[in-house]
């Protein structure tokens, strides 16, 4: 009598699931960072009535820098 062959493992479509999970939470992690940074530079900006959004536009330059770091450092991690 042969043996029973092992059904193939289903990775390919849990890795799929995973991965997609991953880089969707990393959308919404980039999205939060740079709609937060942003949020609190125009926060500021009314705080100290500024006539130039320069509050603004530097706390969105620095969510953008902090975000596109955090992109960086969770793809060239190896899992």
């Amino acid at each position: 009598m042969p043996a029973d062959a092992p059904p193939p493992p289903k990775s390919n479509d849990s890795d799929r699931l995973r991965s997609f999970a991953k880089y969707s939470g990393l959308g919404f992690q980039m999205l939060a960072i740079i709609g937060l940074c942003t949020w609190g530079g125009l926060k500021l900006d009314a705080y100290f009535q500024n006539k130039n959004p320069w509050y603004t536009i530097g706390l969105m330059v620095f969510g953008l820098l902090a975000a596109t770091y955090q992109i960086i450092r969770a793809v060239s991690r190896n899992e």
